[in-house]
């Protein structure tokens, strides 16, 4: 599939907006730093074919219309030394590039065994260049021969998590349907500082996601783990099979009245971490952690308003020896990670925060793996980071030619590197992207559906 760029667009605000320096959180400075893609396949009708160049009009349009609510994403972050960034709002735009494809969908076949030709059709975003030159967002329009269209979107992770990304998406699309903005973001980080001179008292020993993942046994860095071929699977959990994990990890919970049951994402991320330690063929002994993040706009109390704007995750971290894993119970898996989600409370969240202020400097905080870099927290073998999409508002995203007939995630190609998607039709079942080195996905597939 040849895919040939036509031309881009810098979209800037339709509107005069604010302009300054914006002061970026911790959070938003911490973790992953770089681009997060996604893509949606759609099949416009026989109206908007008659007129391709209609497609492009709205959503340029419509782009210009959003940016004046959602200005940070047409601004620019730059360095200011020991690891830090700010954010300048200087409504210079986001790009968006038009491209059309020698395809069809049709080639595409499901789409989620093909993620390996969605890298065309995805912008380019290049890290060579300063950072204060990268555009935070950056979209692609890519018509095929049969008139399908693929919509690829990158959006930075240092101004918006998943939460606001969507929030983003979501606004943009309704305004190209011609509908009202419903809901504005809250753009304002002080709240997030509201409580910096109240010292927390949670010891820094409890908070494990500031240290480096483990090692394998017998290893002084990571480094050879870090350059190993790696490969991308799409893995479904019907709804059955999800209800049997469930049933499995849940048998000591029930005889327990006491304790809540483990929800669809402990399950299916405790099933996850076990498989990846039988695939790996990890010694007994070999120490490994669940890397994930939680959000945390609604376990502040007060709670941060529902459009807050930028990062409001925390990540954290579950650990345990392989052996237990692989020997014990699924229920063992789920209760490292309930018992990791249960720390994350109003004292947590803020000691969380007052560590990063206290840093020298945030590098060694900072994942920059889509730069091929070798530093920041690595979660490939032996370890494994289990993001979640669950309960976002993932699917629908109508911009006036109907809902899309498949949304993903773009490349990612970390070893380790796992997203959990609810199924697209909304009955309990789960996809697993997952990014595994090579040696390992075969194995990791056959322990991954043996096991339920």
């Amino acid at each position: 599939m040849v895919v040939r760029i036509k031309q881009s667009y810098m979209i800037k605000p339709s509107k005069t907006t604010c302009e300054g320096i914006f002061s970026l959180t911790e959070w938003d400075q911490t973790g992953v730093i770089t681009h997060v893609s996604t893509v949606y396949f759609y099949k416009p009708s026989r109206d908007w074919l008659t007129y391709p160049k209609s497609i492009i009009d709205t959503l340029k349009e419509s782009l210009s219309r959003v940016l004046v609510h959602f200005y940070p994403l047409a601004g620019r972050v730059r360095w200011i030394g020991q690891g830090r960034l700010e954010l300048v709002c200087n409504a210079m735009g986001v790009e968006l590039t038009e491209a059309e494809s020698s395809g069809q969908l049709s080639d595409l076949g499901d789409f989620a065994s093909q993620t390996h030709q969605f890298h065309d059709l995805i912008p380019f975003v290049d890290y060579n260049k300063p950072i204060e030159e990268l555009p935070l967002v950056l979209g692609q329009l890519t018509v095929f021969r049969c008139g399908g269209i693929c919509l690829g979107v990158t959006i930075s992770h240092l101004v918006a998590d998943g939460q606001s990304a969507l929030h983003f998406m979501a606004e943009w699309a309704r305004i190209a349907r011609g509908e009202p903005l419903q809901t504005a973001p809250y753009i304002d980080h002080d709240i997030l500082r509201a409580k910096q001179s109240a010292k927390a008292q949670t010891p820094p020993n409890q908070h494990l996601e500031f240290g480096p993942p483990p090692l394998l046994i017998g290893k002084e860095n990571n480094l050879e783990e870090r350059i190993k071929p790696t490969i991308v699977s799409i893995l479904p959990l019907d709804k059955d099979q999800v209800e049997s994990l469930k049933s499995k990890a849940n048998q000591q919970q029930t005889k327990d009245h006491n304790q809540r049951p483990y929800s669809r994402y402990e399950v299916v991320a405790a099933h996850i971490w076990r498989t990846s330690c039988k695939a790996r063929n990890h010694h007994n002994d070999q120490p490994t952690c669940l890397g994930f993040s939680i959000d945390v706009r609604s376990r502040l109390h007060p709670p941060l308003p529902p459009k807050f704007f930028g990062n409001a995750i925390l990540d954290v971290v579950a650990t345990a020896k392989a052996g237990d894993l692989t020997t014990r119970p699924l229920g063992y898996a789920c209760g490292k990670i309930r018992e990791a989600l249960d720390k994350v409370n109003d004292e947590y969240v803020w000691a969380n925060i007052d560590f990063f202020m206290t840093q020298p400097d945030l590098t060694p905080f900072q994942d920059l793996h889509a730069k091929k870099g070798n530093n920041g927290p690595f979660y490939g073998n032996p370890n494994i980071g289990v993001i979640s999409w669950l309960t976002l508002p993932i699917y629908g995203l109508d911009f006036g030619w109907g809902k899309e007939v498949y949304m993903g995630p773009g490349t990612h190609d970390s070893d380790g590197d796992c997203l959990m998607l609810p199924g697209s039709t909304s009955d309990g079942s789960v996809k697993v992207a997952l990014c595994l080195q090579v040696a390992h996905m075969n194995a990791f597939k056959k322990y991954f559906y043996e096991d339920v």
